[in-house]
């Protein structure tokens, strides 16, 4: 059951990338639950034929003892030893007075052989012996346990003429001059406490008449059984039930373990795509300044003035060295670690000059221009340089992509209470929705206008900035309107 449980899972799947169909975690689960729903059904299906056949062939030898002893008791005789003559006196005693009824006034004839049926009854419950019978067979082949039994007559006929009954008593009627209580939907019972009546505890079924006029044809079974039959038989398919139990919840359980598996594979797997996601757009600011540095450097105005090209060198050393700190900490990113920081002492104002400066370098023959406000009287911050330096340029980047403007604008200010540092940037783009201002730092979420389709990205850059900002314990806010820009302020505790 497993193996094949196992492959067609694997069939499914492959039918699934054959068709297109994205395979999701909620794809696997629903599988797993229609699979366990499906396995559980054909469990309780084999169970409950187990329980059937088990049912059918229970006591199948003791019923036929009590069938040997009761059959040889009523040898010519009716329902049960001295019946014949009870049946007899209250029928076939009355019969011709019935004839007569029957053919000038069917209503008193009905009248009277209720009545003629209800006192029969009612002599043979006084006058039932079965408890005998039953004694006689336990006694006989040594049987051990309790047995209850019942015995119940099915339907009553007179013959008037050979062969033509007329019906007195038949299962499935209501009779007005029959005692309710003898009446049941199983027959009229004789005598014997056995309360479920069915075909299985069923003994023995005999039809009893004569071919010739005034006689009666009778028609009556005897039941036998054991009080508690239905938990006997539960208690007897015990370890039937454990096995199955035990079978589904090993299937669960490998299901379990194979899920948990197969997440860990997935979240492998996204780690990769992460990781390569991460190379490709973190890699490609710094490279842009050292391309932009190095051809600026091959100049032959700026080759014969060492001063103009000390600042050019730096900018390579600058972008070189973060490009190596970038290599040893993208992986950190992708695996979605807590960021390590190694925090300095910096001069804000400082610091955002030479990151000003490295990013406008690539930026040469665009139309942007950045404005530098220094508001704040203090500007000395703790932070780490790489992943400050990582917040504005992701954010810079944003601001130019998503910004529709012949002229786009980037004003970053500084300004400080006697709480906190603010720094702000502020730029003339496109601006958000509400709903794009709460999912902009989700991983991979980018939110485009139709118009905007072209432009590039992963959805990765404003989910490093939070981050980054969520290590350093900072806190961040956009205050933006539709087509009106986008300001983001980082608030820096002091």
């Amino acid at each position: 059951m497993l193996k094949l449980d196992t492959l067609a899972l694997l069939i499914l799947q492959q039918l699934l990338k054959l068709t297109g169909v994205r395979y999701s975690i909620t794809t696997h689960k629903v599988i797993a639950i229609v699979s366990f729903l499906i396995l559980s059904s054909v469990q309780f299906f084999l169970l409950y034929n187990t329980y059937e056949l088990e049912d059918e062939h229970y006591f199948l030898t003791e019923r036929a003892y009590f069938n040997e002893v009761y059959t040889k008791a009523i040898t010519d005789d009716k329902v049960m030893p001295g019946g014949q003559a009870i049946l007899d006196k209250y029928l076939e005693g009355n019969i011709h007075s019935l004839e007569k009824l029957y053919i000038t006034d069917r209503r008193a004839f009905d009248s009277v052989a209720q009545r003629c049926c209800d006192s029969a009854f009612r002599t043979l419950q006084k006058a039932n012996n079965i408890d005998s019978v039953m004694s006689r067979t336990i006694d006989k082949y040594h049987l051990t346990r309790h047995y209850t039994y019942a015995l119940l007559i099915e339907q009553i006929d007179l013959a008037f003429k050979k062969q033509e009954y007329v019906p007195l008593y038949a299962i499935g009627h209501h009779y007005k001059f029959i005692d309710p209580v003898f009446q049941s939907p199983d027959g009229i019972r004789i005598g014997g406490t056995l309360k479920h009546i069915t075909t299985r505890n069923k003994a023995t079924a005999l039809t009893v008449s004569d071919q010739m006029a005034y006689s009666s044809r009778l028609r009556f079974s005897f039941h036998v059984d054991i009080p508690n039959r239905r938990s006997t038989i539960i208690l007897h398919m015990l370890p039937t039930f454990m096995l199955s139990l035990f079978s589904i919840l090993s299937v669960v359980m490998i299901f379990f373990i194979t899920f948990r598996n197969w997440l860990k594979q997935k979240k492998l797997s996204e780690m990769k795509s992460d990781f390569i996601n991460s190379i490709t757009h973190e890699f490609h600011t710094p490279l842009s300044a050292i391309i932009v540095a190095n051809k600026t450097m091959q100049k032959e105005k700026i080759l014969s003035n060492k001063e103009s090209l000390r600042p050019l060198t730096e900018v390579v050393q600058r972008q070189a060295e973060r490009l190596k700190v970038l290599i040893s900490q993208v992986l950190d990113i992708t695996t979605l670690n807590k960021i390590p920081l190694k925090r300095e002492d910096y001069s804000l104002h400082h610091l955002l000059d030479e990151i000003l400066f490295d990013y406008r370098l690539k930026l040469i023959g665009n139309s942007v221009r950045f404005s530098l406000h220094k508001e704040a009287e203090g500007d000395t911050v703790s932070l780490d340089r790489f992943w400050f330096t990582t917040i504005l340029q992701n954010i810079f980047d944003n601001a130019i992509k998503y910004n529709n403007s012949t002229f786009k604008e980037i004003t970053v200010t500084t300004f400080d209470d006697k709480k906190f540092i603010y720094l702000s940037i502020r730029d003339n783009g496109i601006g958000m929705k509400e709903e794009t201002k709460k999912q902009v730092f989700e991983k991979f979420y980018r939110h485009l206008h139709p118009a905007e389709t072209s432009i590039k990205g992963l959805g990765l850059g404003l989910f490093y900035v939070k981050q980054a900002v969520d290590a350093h314990n900072w806190k961040i806010e956009i205050i933006s309107i539709e087509g009106q820009g986008s300001t983001f302020v980082i608030s820096i505790p002091i």
